[in-house]
């Protein structure tokens, strides 16, 4: 899953991305509403992250833009210090898929992350299974014929992903989109080492092809 963050407070919006990128997701981070539409409109985000009290651009104005932009498939969480009623009404009307307001559990945040996550995509199953294969989806796990593997953030994302694609293949533009962060250069060969070294952990007989001129599949 790719989370955008944009919150104008660093140390809330460090620890957030921190916490997501512990769960195995790709988080970028911004601290004001016209860099985060940006951002958003660019990257194929699964969740957006919106402070609704935003420097530059209002949290509200870019939620706005966010809905009516139908290139934009993210759903978005607005934050919010105000957490009556109304406030909450008004963050949904103004295009949000849900509200949280501050301040919040980070429990309660990564659920509603996850939640949101699984509708903005079609929903991945709870196990993914394919050739041997199989990855737990909730517990992060991921095993080949009964044998658990080790395996690091990115190589389970990368499994994840090849896993929903149900044999079809899977571009590294893809890839890099939903396992990395905005940080990475598509050209650097990070895809290159990580499918490799998950060939590796998977071990033989080898199940990860590369499709020349399309990526990989499984």
């Amino acid at each position: 899953m790719r989370v955008l963050v944009v919150e104008d407070e660093p140390a809330l919006a460090a620890t957030v991305a921190e916490g997501l990128r512990g769960e195995g997701m790709a988080v970028d981070v911004c601290h004001d509403g016209d860099t985060g539409l940006e951002m958003a409109t660019v990257h194929g985000y699964d969740v957006i992250v919106l402070d609704r009290d935003l420097p530059v651009l209002h949290g509200d104005q870019v939620c706005r833009l966010l809905a009516e932009d139908a290139g934009v498939e993210a759903r978005v969480l607005m934050l919010t210090a105000a957490g009556g009623l109304d406030d909450r009404v008004e963050g949904l009307e103004l295009g949000a898929d849900d509200y949280l307001a501050k301040p919040f559990a980070y429990v309660e945040l990564r659920a509603r992350v996850r939640a949101l996550g699984r509708r903005a995509r079609p929903a991945a199953r709870p196990r993914l299974s394919r050739a041997g294969l199989v990855v737990d989806t909730n517990r992060r796990t991921a095993f080949r014929d009964g044998r658990e593997l080790a395996l690091s953030p990115k190589e389970l994302g990368v499994l994840e992903e090849l896993l929903r694609a149900d044999g079809a293949p899977v571009t590294a533009t893809h890839l890099i989109e939903k396992v990395w962060d905005a940080h990475l250069d598509p050209f650097s060969g990070v895809l290159k080492v990580v499918v490799h070294g998950l060939r590796r952990k998977l071990g033989a007989p080898a199940v990860i092809v590369t499709v020349p001129g399309h990526g990989y599949r499984i």
